[in-house]
């Protein structure tokens, strides 16, 4: 998408990127002010805001790093874009409106008053207002477009939607797929493949509501759609997947949001596609190759995914599977600590840490692009080494789980 530039005038563009300097210094502590003082005012937004991201600082960060992007582009916004329809595609996962941006809007320019002293002058904080709003307007006109796609789509909606869990299936020590049908019986609609579905539940162990996104792990089909869910470890990031795996039962319904996301596959038939993935990363992936498979994608399809061992490999037998019935595709796992049990070249092909090069002469041929999800390590890794062998930022595509943030 393209951001509609409203034009703000030259003297608010110069006082707001005057304001850089004090953004920088003081950082995150802008940003964990603002979400403690609009939680504070607003406690209704804990039902809406992911609060384990709160906890882990991951969400003031990127918040941060949106503000003082916004602030260092304010004058040619069309740089922007991207991250404006990935922010977009999120809040519509997230069910959005306007009226909570005016909350969102009230609480920063509040912020800015209490933490700049002096610096926060009538001047500073009306240029402020005036460039919120005018980003405000660019999402809830870019949301609401979104909102009616979905609407129109067949099989779409609008809102929240209720789905039941027809099947439950263990895929590895860590890793569960839930098989979710529409209540109405009714087609659902088509999504990209490496797009979320958002998904809002109500654990009895968390004293809110709580809306998560999960990659859609299989190619889309009208009738349901398939997420798989790693268990997650502590008291805050693991309440939602923890009530999944062992609270949610075939037969039961929570409400589900349409799919969402930037991150997709996009590419000519014939263009090899290179599939990277460590851990439960691999779940969009799954979404592609299925597609990629169903579609009969003419080129080359490589399957690249490391893990620790094979208890927590979720999948295995199904690339296997896959392997042995296309020609085209190719696959290598890479198991970080074996186990006693785990086969060399049958369950993994290499043990250690992923390393692109091993395979370097088989993936790097031209005209790949490349799909990655995983830990924020790896997928360093994984851009470091592609882009030291020359393949450009345009063949390079990952997804992050949680808030965003650069490689």
């Amino acid at each position: 998408m393209h951001v509609k530039v409203v034009m703000l005038s030259s003297e608010t563009i110069r006082i707001v990127q005057s304001t850089i300097p004090l953004l920088e210094s003081a950082g995150t502590e802008l940003t964990r002010h603002f979400y403690q003082r609009m939680f504070s005012h607003n406690p209704e937004l804990k039902d809406v805001f992911n609060l384990s991201h709160q906890h882990s600082g991951g969400q003031p960060a990127a918040l941060f790093e949106a503000v003082l992007g916004y602030a260092r582009n304010i004058d040619n916004l069309s740089v922007l874009s991207a991250v404006v329809e990935r922010i977009a595609q999120k809040h519509t996962s997230f069910l959005i409106t306007p009226d909570q941006y005016q909350i969102v809007g009230h609480h920063l320019i509040e912020t800015i008053r209490e933490l700049a002293g002096e610096a926060a002058t009538d001047e500073v904080l009306q240029a402020w207002t005036e460039a919120y709003q005018l980003l405000a307007n660019v999402f809830i006109e870019r949301e609401e477009a979104i909102y009616q796609i979905n609407e129109d789509a067949e099989g779409g909606w609008r809102g929240l939607r209720p789905f039941r869990v027809v099947r439950k299936s263990r895929e590895s020590e860590l890793i569960t797929s839930f098989y979710l049908e529409p209540v109405d019986g009714k087609p659902v609609m088509a999504f990209k493949p490496g797009q979320y579905l958002g998904i809002k539940l109500r654990p009895t162990t968390s004293c809110y509501a709580e809306i998560r996104q999960y990659s859609l792990s299989d190619a889309p089909n009208g009738r349901d759609y398939r997420i798989s869910v790693k268990r997650e470890t502590g008291d805050v990031d693991g309440v939602v997947s923890n009530w999944l795996h062992d609270a949610v039962s075939e037969g039961d319904v929570v409400e589900v949001m349409p799919p969402a996301g930037d991150f997709f596959l996009s590419v000519e038939e014939e263009s090899p596609v290179i599939l990277i993935s460590a851990g439960v990363g691999l779940t969009p992936m799954l979404s592609m190759l299925n597609t990629q498979l169903q579609n009969g994608h003419h080129g080359s399809l490589f399957w690249l995914h490391a893990c620790e061992n094979g208890q927590v490999h979720a999948f295995s037998d199904d690339i296997r599977a896959k392997e042995k019935q296309h020609e085209r595709l190719k696959s290598w796992i890479w198991y970080n600590h074996p186990s006693t049990v785990d086969r060399p070249a049958e369950d993994y092909d290499f043990s250690g840490l992923m390393s692109l090069d091993k395979v370097r002469e088989l993936i790097n041929v031209p005209g790949a692009h490349f799909y990655c999800c995983g830990p924020m390590p790896f997928m360093k890794m994984v851009n470091e080494t592609l882009t030291d062998w020359g393949i450009g930022n345009d063949r390079i595509h990952y997804e992050m789980f949680g808030p965003h943030g650069s490689l």
